[in-house]
């Protein structure tokens, strides 16, 4: 298919689906951010994504993706428009749509005087009624076209994780498609099997536009439920001797109903979207009279665990004031730089509310971003060996391959008080025990840490 695609936004979601969809057609994104459009067209990406660099610059080299802060120049001639743009969360949780309305107000006015069917189609993270009620509404009003007429609207939600958006994007497990507009979901249906040859068609779901907005945040709370759930149980488990959080979920994992993703104990969810998405969840089901129980739980057992953590490492010490704290890891999750909603963060700021005294850390990619954001208010290391140097406790907090190589000697040979909280449970305890005193969330800690 001879395409050209427009994408309007250029973060996680726009930038990977332009990457991806340029190593088959012609793609452009738009970005009023002049500094993101020279990277992009230089081939470099504004952020780290395995895999995203090496498209880019093959993209960029066959001039199958350029970027422009021109939206009017981007859509001119598009088959098809996609709105990737940011849905940050607002103070009182709720998500914040100006970006989407100015991108609806934008792309109103370039298509104003098209003649062409173009489909624009809506991928930020919204609230069900949005596409609808904002994104066409204005659409319609600035342009003075008519949806279903004169161009088509949808919403496709993304399910793209971090460290792994690539991936995801080029092998989905299924494609949703919002629209009662035929013309736009038989256009939408040929491009996506089209671009997945492989996909077969029962993984291509249409439904109405508020379905597909909801499955997006029913997902993400779901797995956001997930974890809470297997958090909470740990710390069950914690009391009990002889019992093992990793075994326990494993043996719950294995039942197809439930399977065993995202049931792994540790720091709890952080990152752009499952944060986020609860909590604008939440705030849309009490502005319509209705009381979200359950997330709320969710909400409020994710932001226990972190204190939990702080409390394993207080109890293993005896007292956290004025300890030297090593911190291994600082972004979200491991495979991005991205420290939005962070667990570290919240670690840091709870272990400098108890006192503790000097606070180490170091990220294979995070660094810059954390010293953005924490100032002095910590020290930072190169790697693992400077930062647990004379320290008192060790945190594990992101699961990077690096710090998994860290073997029971490294921590004995460099660490003051080789004390190892490993929040996201990724040693062997048997070759621990012994050397190092070493805590885990949802393991007993005396049946482990050397002490019999």
């Amino acid at each position: 298919m001879d395409l050209k695609i427009s994408v309007v936004g250029t973060g996680y979601v726009g930038l990977v689906a332009a990457v991806c969809f340029a190593q088959k057609y012609s793609v452009v994104c738009v970005d009023t951010d002049r500094e993101k459009v020279d990277l992009i067209n230089s081939a470099i990406s504004p952020f780290f994504e395995p895999e995203l660099d090496s498209l880019l610059k093959k993209a960029v080299d066959r001039d199958a993706l350029t970027a422009t802060t021109e939206i009017s120049s981007a859509l001119d001639g598009a088959d098809f428009v996609f709105i990737s743009v940011g849905t940050p969360s607002l103070h009182s949780g709720a998500i914040d749509l100006s970006y989407v309305e100015t991108a609806a107000e934008q792309i109103g006015e370039a298509i104003k005087d098209m003649n062409k069917y173009v489909i624009i189609v809506q991928r930020s993270t919204v609230i069900p009624t949005t596409t609808r009620s904002i994104v066409k509404a204005t659409i319609e009003k600035l342009s003075g076209k008519s949806a279903g007429k004169d161009f088509g609207i949808a919403f496709v939600p993304e399910f793209l994780r971090e460290g792994s958006a690539v991936e995801d994007f080029l092998h989905p497990d299924r494609i949703i498609v919002g629209t009662q507009d035929e013309v736009a979901r038989n256009k939408l249906f040929e491009l996506y099997s089209d671009f997945y040859s492989e996909i077969s068609h029962e993984r291509i779901v249409s439904m109405s536009i508020e379905s597909a907005e909801l499955v997006k945040y029913a997902s993400n709370a779901f797995l956001a439920t997930k974890i809470s759930f297997a958090n909470e149980l740990a710390n069950i488990a914690e009391i009990i001797p002889g019992v093992d959080i990793g075994d326990v979920m494993n043996g719950v994992g294995l039942d197809h109903r439930i399977s065993p993703h995202f049931f792994g104990a540790g720091v709890g969810f952080g990152g752009s979207c499952f944060p986020k998405d609860v909590k604008a969840l939440i705030n849309f089901a009490r502005t319509n009279a209705i009381e979200p129980i359950l997330l709320e739980a969710v909400m409020e057992r994710n932001s226990m665990q972190v204190v939990h953590i702080v409390d394993m490492a207080e109890d293993a010490l005896g007292s956290i004031e004025d300890k030297k704290i090593a911190i291994l890891g600082l972004s979200f999750k491991p495979n991005t730089s991205d420290m939005r909603e962070a667990p570290s963060l919240k670690i840091i700021s709870e272990l400098i509310e108890r006192g503790a005294g000097e606070i180490v850390a170091t990220d294979p990619k995070a660094i810059p971003e954390a010293k953005r954001i924490l100032g002095d208010r910590i020290k930072f290391a190169e790697n693992p060996e400077q930062t647990i140097m004379g320290a008192d406790c060790a945190i594990v907090i992101t699961e990077w391959d690096e710090f998994k190589k860290i073997s029971p000697d490294i921590f004995e040979r460099y660490m003051r008080t080789p004390v190892v909280i490993d929040a996201r449970r990724i040693y062997d305890y048997e070759k621990f025990a012994g050397k190092v005193r070493i805590f885990a969330v949802g393991r007993r800690a005396n049946s482990f840490d050397g002490d019999g």
